[in-house]
């Protein structure tokens, strides 16, 4: 590393540095490049370190909070492959380190423990590893194709209980809005969230700008006080969802079957037992898959989904898409 000076981000090192590193090894790799910015205190904290050799930018690292889970600090290093295997990447991440223990010090950040996100078998796995990080947890883009799962009857398998159990609700519903937030709270407890508003859910999967531009949902069976021939006068509360985030076939207005699969985020009522919430998922993703296929991100911890989805990718009737991820951190 002899003749090596570290030194702050810059303007117009993003353009030297992908021009020397050429194309992202791995799809975290190319996310985490748009994140080398500018150092900044707050929204949200932030230092980026540049290694020059001879005056040129050859590898840089960033370290980096969230709001939304503050229990450990995003970190990416990336080195020219000319200059690896060489302390550099080590050096980076010490530096970082030592960032964040300043800035828990000064109390603009909440912790040091660091995680990333790596394709398995790549350079930046294997140094990963090397830097003591642990794989956390697996994510997966699953399509998964028509006709996969057997519809689901409902009761006697009548219209008007389908119209019970299964409905469209606005993405600015209420009801919808608390049960998305609060499984995705349920999800991530290994990267705890904290408890998460309203207006936090909608802003990060319901709103207009997210691309969402409806749901499904799969309510519980209810039944009358007055007896079976008397009609439930309050609905099912929601055991299942879907929100649909692409207009891509099967969505309202979309009949085109070449279309691309709709991307989707399927979720459970995470109250429910881990049979009712398997069933659930099971019935509401053989619904929106009858015609036509979906995309789904799979996450290890989302154990409801991953029960019904594992078994589809084992006999070819789901495939994942691209290259699994693995978030890994201390």
């Amino acid at each position: 590393m002899a003749g090596l000076l570290f030194r702050p981000w810059r303007d117009g090192d993003d353009l030297t540095l992908r021009e020397i590193w050429g194309d992202a090894e791995s799809a975290p790799a190319g996310q985490f490049r748009a994140a080398l910015a500018p150092d900044q205190d707050a929204g949200p904290w932030r230092r980026t370190i540049v290694a020059e050799d001879q005056g040129i930018p050859v590898a840089a690292g960033v370290v980096y909070s969230t709001a939304l889970h503050p229990a450990r600090l995003w970190a990416y290093v990336e080195v020219a492959r000319d200059h690896r295997r060489a302390g550099v990447g080590a050096t980076l991440i010490g530096m970082l380190r030592r960032e964040a223990s300043g800035a828990l010090a000064a109390g603009l950040a909440g912790t040091t423990a660091l995680r990333t996100k790596v394709a398995p078998g790549t350079p930046g796995a294997e140094f990963a590893r090397a830097c003591g990080l642990t794989v956390l947890q697996r994510n997966r883009v699953v399509e998964v194709g028509p006709g996969a799962l057997k519809l689901p009857v409902f009761g006697e398998g009548t219209e008007a209980e389908a119209a019970a159990r299964v409905q469209d609700l606005a993405t600015g519903s209420v009801e919808l809005t608390d049960v998305v937030g609060r499984y995705y709270e349920a999800v991530n407890e290994w990267d705890p969230t904290g408890p998460l508003t309203p207006g936090a859910v909608q802003r990060m999967f319901l709103d207009d700008l997210t691309g969402a531009h409806g749901a499904l949902v799969l309510r519980a069976a209810t039944s009358s006080a007055f007896g079976g021939s008397v009609q439930p006068g309050r609905k099912g509360r929601i055991e299942a969802f879907a929100v649909s985030y692409s207009q891509g076939p099967g969505a309202p207005g979309a009949p085109d079957a070449a279309a691309p699969a709709s991307e989707v985020f399927l979720g459970v009522e995470p109250a429910l037992a881990r049979d009712a919430a398997v069933r659930a998922v099971y019935d509401l993703l053989a619904l929106i898959t009858h015609q036509y296929p979906v995309l789904l991100e799979l996450d290890d911890s989302m154990e409801a989904v991953a029960a019904v989805v594992n078994p589809l990718i084992e006999v070819g009737a789901a495939e994942v898409r691209g290259t699994e991820t693995l978030v890994v951190g201390e």
